[in-house]
């Protein structure tokens, strides 16, 4: 999900994104909150630099798509993705000027420090995409989480930390105005890449403007076919060593809803692949012709991948065992 007109390629540069202002730096905020923390450090430089905005919470980034829009920020895409997919796969290298990291899950149950953002992989990762000069700014009310990341930052051998204080706009943010009015304070580290050694991009690709091109399938429904008789599908691929075939995935389809403005259904299908989860929607159409039309529906700016489109492929076979008839599949 993108909140600005325009989408991502993969990957993608400053300069197609913020065509008006390709020139300025190019700031990523990774789990922006509601956006309270970029209007107040936007006002800090003397032209707005350009904002990528990653979260995980829809209703954090409709929450923030209004407060940037209301500042008038209209340089700024606000995405929804686990943060290490984008900087993976959208980011070239040395494209970034600043990555900011205000507050992250720490994941504090033992056993858990595995899901947190701040390890070496990922300070690796950010290094060959920041550009000389460029660092990671993180603010934590976490001590422990706090620490974690200064050591791993260190060991991944392309950081070096500087313990400092945090700029004044992330003591603005929401987690920051609660821990100030419990008497808490936060700790701030800036993380400065002493190498950048390429990461390769992954193989994700974005939605394609050509509809032709989405994934789908044209068949014929039976008279009998009952929506009713839906019940959970689960299929999985190990993967390939073939590039083409792409590698493990699992699709889950979860529902079937009934369309709301024209006759057909929509399957929520669940999809992962390594890193990458994602949810997406496939809708069965009614055509004028008798025939129904399977496809992904572009609700939520789904990345499509190997898996994605398997999961138009698994609508398509559950269809099958219910006696439908392919006449067409591109997927």
């Amino acid at each position: 999900m993108i909140a600005r007109l325009g989408d991502f390629q993969f990957p993608d540069s400053a300069a197609r994104l913020y065509p008006d202002t390709p020139d300025r730096p190019w700031v990523l905020e990774v789990g922006f909150g509601d956006g309270r923390f970029w209007p107040h450090f936007a006002a800090t430089f003397p032209e707005a630099p350009n904002y990528l905005g990653v979260e995980l919470s829809g209703v954090s980034l409709l929450k923030a798509h209004r407060r940037l829009r209301d500042a008038g920020l209209d340089n700024a895409i606000l995405t929804k993705m686990p943060a290490d997919v984008l900087v993976r796969s959208v980011i070239p290298h040395a494209g970034l000027d600043l990555i900011v990291v205000n507050f992250p899950d720490p994941w504090p149950k033992a056993g858990h420090t595995d899901h947190r953002l701040l390890r070496v992989p990922f300070f690796q990762l950010a290094a060959s995409r920041l550009k000389p000069g460029g660092m990671i700014l993180l603010t934590t009310d976490h001590d422990e989480y706090f620490e974690f990341a200064c050591e791993q930052a260190e060991a991944s051998g392309v950081m070096r930390v500087e313990r400092t204080d945090p700029p004044a706009a992330a003591l603005e943010t929401k987690y920051a105005l609660k821990w100030r009015d419990l008497g808490l304070g936060v700790n701030h580290a800036r993380f400065i890449p002493t190498a950048h050694q390429p990461v390769p991009h992954g193989p994700t690709t974005p939605y394609p403007e050509d509809p032709t091109t989405v994934p789908h399938a044209v068949l014929t429904l039976p008279d009998t076919f009952n929506p009713q008789a839906f019940e959970k599908v689960t299929e999985r691929n190990p993967g390939s060593r073939n590039a083409e075939e792409g590698g493990a995935w699992t699709v889950i389809l979860l529902d079937l809803y009934a369309g709301l403005r024209r006759d057909g259904w929509v399957v929520l299908a669940h999809v992962v692949e390594g890193e990458l989860t994602q949810e997406v929607l496939i809708g069965i159409t009614a055509r004028e012709d008798g025939t129904h039309l399977v496809r992904l529906a572009k609700f939520g700016g789904p990345i499509i991948t190997t898996g994605v489109k398997a999961a138009v492929g698994v609508v398509t076979r559950w269809l099958e065992g219910q006696g439908a008839v392919v006449k067409h599949h591109g997927y």
